[in-house]
């Protein structure tokens, strides 16, 4: 779960992190009595969950309350990266000397948090690590005693910051990485920390990604969703309980398990498809949710065939086909016209003989193999399978 830079900074703030003094505003003229009680030149920036702000327009600098206003007027109402901007955060303005990037992020490889610094603030990791690879400092934590400060000073030290601002450096490390742990986080970072033109070190940026699988943990972070900036297939597939990701391919894949998941968006690249979506309906999926996961599935008008593959353990095979027929009935009898695309299935294990009865019943393509369903699926896609 995603969350907008003002949580993240209040989040950051009860960490010790230093951030500018600041509040959201959803008007105008709320920026402008923000901007007025702190009485000095203040960044108007667009809270929208998506990257780009600064080179859309979404953050721009004002010299007083009454040039505030007007900026938010612009920026509020503005769409970026397909979001509309519904809240601006008006901090106060910093006179900045220099940009650093301080993140944390679970290394899967590593199986532990590594802690990542670079002297190019402002910029995207992805694009550092592209063109200066050899400014990334990382640190990985070990997760029985957490972050050290040797490691600390070593980043500092590894990043050209000076020796007076290494207190400063402790404090704000030490509490992202508190923050991060304590959220259960996969993604913290400030990007850019930098040192003001008075010597201090301030977040002036903050981003932050949540595990949802851990939010039952966390009342407080799961009630700062927005749900308004959620893709609406996404969302129905939460409230579902299903695990899906929006992809830009023409295949649609529904699957049960992660890894077979995993392993039919593969084969879907193999064959010269691409996949629309990752969608795991999980181990004991039953018709419902095999029917909601087929509505979210459709509901993507770039879904040109869908690629069924099921693993009968948990799971009956006949009880997910069943799921497919009595969804495509539904749709084809709904108010909300649905596209029509072929549909390829692979269900093996637990009564898949019933289950390809059912669906040979229904029309729909069937394969024995997974590469023979990936190939089918992706030529369905292309209009050139000759059923």
């Amino acid at each position: 779960m995603k969350i907008h830079e003002y949580q993240a900074k209040r989040i950051f703030e009860r960490y010790g992190i230093p951030i500018p003094k600041g509040q959201v505003a959803t008007t105008p003229g709320e920026a402008w009595r923000i901007a007025k009680e702190l009485g000095e030149p203040v960044a108007v920036k667009a809270q929208v969950l998506a990257g780009g702000r600064g080179k859309a327009g979404g953050v721009r600098i004002a010299r007083d309350a009454d040039e505030a206003e007007q900026l938010a007027k612009s920026i509020l109402g503005m769409e970026i990266g397909g979001l509309s901007v519904k809240r601006v955060l008006v901090d106060e303005a910093v006179d900045i000397a220099r940009e650093i990037y301080l993140g944390l992020v679970i290394d899967r490889g590593a199986r532990r948090v590594v802690m990542m610094a670079s002297g190019e603030g402002g910029i995207e990791i992805e694009e550092i690590a592209r063109r200066w690879p050899e400014k990334i400092i990382t640190q990985p934590i070990d997760p029985f005693i957490g972050l050290r400060d040797y490691q600390i000073r070593a980043t500092a030290k590894g990043i050209g910051l000076s020796a007076e601002h290494l207190s400063a450096f402790s404090t704000t490390a030490q509490g992202l990485y508190n923050a991060f742990v304590d959220s259960d986080a996969s993604l913290a970072e400030i990007n850019p920390l930098v040192v003001t033109a008075d010597n201090k070190l301030i977040a002036l940026d903050a981003k932050m990604v949540l595990d949802d699988n851990a939010l039952f943990r966390h009342r407080y972070l799961a009630d700062m969703r927005d749900v308004d900036e959620e893709n609406p297939a996404e969302r129905a597939a939460r409230v579902e309980g299903l695990s899906y990701v929006k992809l830009d391919g023409e295949v649609g894949c529904m699957v049960n398990g992660a890894g077979l998941a995993m392993a039919t968006m593969d084969m879907t690249r193999l064959y010269g498809g691409s996949p629309a979506n990752f969608l795991d309906i999980g181990g004991g999926a039953r018709a419902e949710k095999v029917k909601a996961a087929l509505r979210i599935i459709l509901s993507d008008p770039n879904v040109k065939s869908v690629l069924f593959n099921i693993f009968g353990g948990i799971t009956r095979c006949d009880e997910v086909a069943r799921g497919i027929v009595e969804a495509l009935r539904e749709l084809e009898t709904g108010s909300q016209p649905m596209p029509t695309v072929p549909m390829v299935a692979r269900l093996v294990g637990t009564n898949e003989a019933e289950a390809r009865q059912i669906l040979a019943e229904a029309n729909l393509i069937t394969a024995t193999t997974l590469a023979e369903a990936a190939e089918k699926a992706v030529k369905a896609a292309r209009g050139e399978l000759v059923v």
